[in-house]
């Protein structure tokens, strides 16, 4: 994203991924669309038509030469936040989206951030040997030998030179180190070596370092994304011997110099003493280097399931294999370090308060071609199609910014400060936010976000064509999904953590969606996810990138033009009765004789209340509806989901005052529902369980009222 090369708008040919000019998709589109406005929510018929003719041209501008070119540039060379490499990101971005006509915006924050010096791992005994840390060189990947690598380094873990016997502990989880107790076996004074996955890195971070262990070594293991996955790059997508995941272990969103608050040049600053943050070091290595301090390990056979992929039989430990890990970083000379989102807006022409917005990080441990170059480039592209729209006379009703976050692999800074300093204007003008991360790495479509918007986003999915020729996205994804009913719809995520839809959904209740295409992959995080990599397998022809735009592009038009905004609130609470329902049960497995019947009466009548709203919308979307009753219903709209937040937060982390979905507090990449009361649940605390089932139950209450409110305004129009 810089000023020195790139492509602008008038080099770009607009030309489909089926090789269709786009007057000619068009038209081919438009066919369809008599039969199918009448059926838009949020839209009267006449306005839907148009709507869908607009959508049309915004499906056949994105281009898969465009996005091949941003992402080539983009992908020239590792960019972690904070330094010369991620300005040059930056800069890129905003030239092009100068070059659209839409206004730009730079947002610095400065932040705690201290980058790696020096890390470096040994095996101390037996036969000492210093392990290589480097990735290495790939001869048909340029990438690989053209510019510095970043270091094995985990974000945020603790400087340090530390040495003792080495314990293998599976994933690093609680109920691994439960498994240890059993076995009588302790981390404590010792260093930890742990797999990647199954929960968040900085988890396995904080659980070593509550039991005690002097530092951690983090490893991919090729069970999990190397060779028994597949065939290792360059011959495969899969993570080759020497290949690394760098990244965070700190568990808050946001700068852990300003919890809560944002960055701003005068904010105040607290002692790193008190920074929610690891005191140990943490290493990450490949899975050829942890063959050398695993191989060579006694103590008690393991649990069947902890055994990886490496050619020897895992033991425990502790010993005889000892190890040392030295971290040094600039955390005593150069702590903070500048970061930069990047805004690009559209001003609406009817409603230029409400604000739909799209983002994606631009920062990564590596070229990023996929993580999240590829996010990137998707929000780019979207940018440009509109812009030229807007240039042909067709100005969305709402305002539209597109976003690009920095130091999202550090814990969300960017996305989080931005949240954070923007929070009144948020919380009382964002329609939504869609997320963009690590969006095209193969052909299998995949989506998640709030219930109220999964009804639009597979809606959209209709209208945007399958780069495999088969059909819309929505109906290869069906056929993907293998349902057995037509009534059934493919399975959509839950909001949990671990991207920028965190600080507009888990702290202020902005509704989000995400979507992207996936595959095999074993480049994450790693100096291999590059523009090759991509090329040869994540998406050779850039057409999953384009394909991604088209969906960006009309996912926003569809919610900047709505005449009543159009969230799904039929979907959103019969969501979330079943989650009453398992809240039911699991009181019931504790042989508890709480009831969940509060909860499940306000959740129906949240449900009541928003058939009655659906049906009071279409009546009034057929007649003619005033503009000021418009103007009245979406603003009490905008506060429906807000209303299942509270200010103070969850009991566990103030932070995330959304009530519905939270990331686990003990895992950071799953997702819990009803998190305040099914934390009290697992606490095996019966009275804040009844505290928290009486208070979610009058927050569905209030988001009911909301609704009726909403009805009653229509109802008089």
């Amino acid at each position: 994203m810089s000023a020195d090369t790139g492509i602008t708008g008038n080099t770009i040919t607009h030309r489909t991924s089926h090789g269709m000019s786009k007057p000619v998709l068009i038209a081919m589109l438009a066919l369809a669309l008599p039969l199918r406005a009448q059926t838009t929510p949020g839209y009267s018929k006449q306005a839907a038509v148009a709507e869908r003719a607009t959508e049309a041209d915004a499906i056949a501008r994105p281009s898969p030469s465009s996005a091949s070119a941003h992402s080539r540039f983009l992908s020239l060379q590792p960019h972690m936040a904070g330094t010369p490499a991620q300005a040059r990101t930056r800069d890129y971005v905003i030239n092009q989206m100068k070059s659209w006509g839409l206004e730009t915006e730079v947002r610095s924050y400065s932040v705690w951030m201290p980058h790696p010096v020096s890390t470096r791992v040994w095996r101390i005994a037996p036969n000492p040997v210093e392990l290589d840390l480097k990735e290495g060189v790939i001869p048909e990947d340029t990438t690989s030998s053209a510019y510095p690598q970043v270091a094995a380094f985990n974000g945020y873990g603790a400087a340090g030179d530390v040495h003792g016997d080495v314990v293998y502990v599976n994933y690093g989880l609680i109920e691994d180190y439960a498994q240890l107790d059993s076995m009588g076996v302790s981390v404590k004074g010792r260093i930890a070596i742990a797999r990647y996955g199954r929960s968040y890195r900085g988890i396995k971070a904080r659980e070593a370092e509550k039991h005690g262990a002097l530092g951690l070594i983090i490893y991919s293991d090729p069970a999990d994304d190397g060779y028994v996955r597949g065939d290792v790059y360059p011959a495969g997508p899969m993570r080759p011997s020497h290949g690394i995941q760098r990244g965070s272990v700190m568990n808050p969103n946001g700068d852990p110099s300003t919890p809560g608050y944002p960055s701003t040049p005068n904010a105040r600053r607290i002692p790193v003493a008190e920074m929610d943050i690891p005191h140990i070091p943490v290493l990450p290595v490949s899975y050829g280097n942890a063959a050398e301090l695993l191989r060579g390990l006694g103590g008690k056979s393991i649990p069947q399931p902890w055994q990886g992929g490496l050619s020897f039989r895992y033991h425990v430990g502790p010993g005889p294999v000892q190890a040392r890990i030295a971290v040094t970083t600039d955390a005593t000379t150069n702590p903070y370090k500048q970061i930069w989102d990047t805004f690009g807006t559209i001003r609406g022409a009817e409603f230029p308060d409400e604000i739909v917005l799209v983002g994606g990080h631009r920062d990564a441990w590596g070229p990023g071609a996929a993580d999240n170059v590829s996010g990137t480039v998707s929000v780019l592209e979207a940018a440009r199609t509109i812009a030229e729209q807007v240039k042909a006379g067709r100005r969305p009703k709402r305002t539209i910014i597109f976003a690009t976050w920095d130091a999202e692999e550090w814990g969300l800074l960017g996305s989080t400060e931005f949240v954070e300093e923007d929070s009144l204007r948020l919380s009382r003008n964002a329609v939504a936010y869609l997320n963009q991360d690590d969006v095209a790495q193969g052909p299998d479509f995949n989506s998640g976000g709030s219930p109220s918007l999964r009804a639009l986003l597979r809606d959209v999915a209709k209208e945007v064509p399958d780069p495999s020729h088969k059909g819309s996205v929505y109906d290869v994804w069906r056929k993907r999904a293998n349902l057995a009913a037509d009534t059934l719809e493919p399975q959509m995520g839950d909001p949990g953590g671990g991207s920028d839809f965190a600080g507009f959904y888990n702290h202020l209740g902005i509704p989000i969606v995400d979507w992207g295409f996936s595959g095999p992959q074993g480049v994450y995080h790693s100096a291999y996810d590059s523009y090759h990599w991509m090329s040869k397998f994540g998406d050779p022809n850039f057409e999953y990138h384009a394909t991604n735009a088209r969906i960006g592009a009309v996912a926003l038009l569809r919610l900047a033009n709505a005449e009543i905004l159009p969230y799904d609130y039929v979907e959103y609470a019969r969501t979330m009765k079943r989650f009453a329902s398992q809240v039911g049960q699991a009181m019931s497995d504790k042989h508890w004789k709480l009831s969940a019947a509060e909860l499940s009466g306000a959740v129906g009548r949240m449900e009541s209340a928003a058939v009655t709203f659906s049906a009071a919308r279409d009546r009034a979307l057929a007649t003619q509806l005033s503009p000021v009753t418009a103007k009245q219903v979406n603003s009490t709209l905008l506060g429906v989901e807000r209303e299942l937040t509270r200010a103070r937060g969850l009991v566990t982390r103030p932070w995330f005052r959304n009530l519905i979905y939270a990331s686990d507090e003990n895992n950071g990449y799953s997702t819990m529902v009803l998190p305040s009361v099914n934390e009290a649940i697992r606490l095996g605390d019966e009275t804040a369980t009844t505290r928290e089932l009486t208070d979610i139950a009058q927050r569905f209450d209030a988001a009911t009222r909301a609704l009726q409110v909403a009805t009653g305004l229509l109802q008089k129009n």
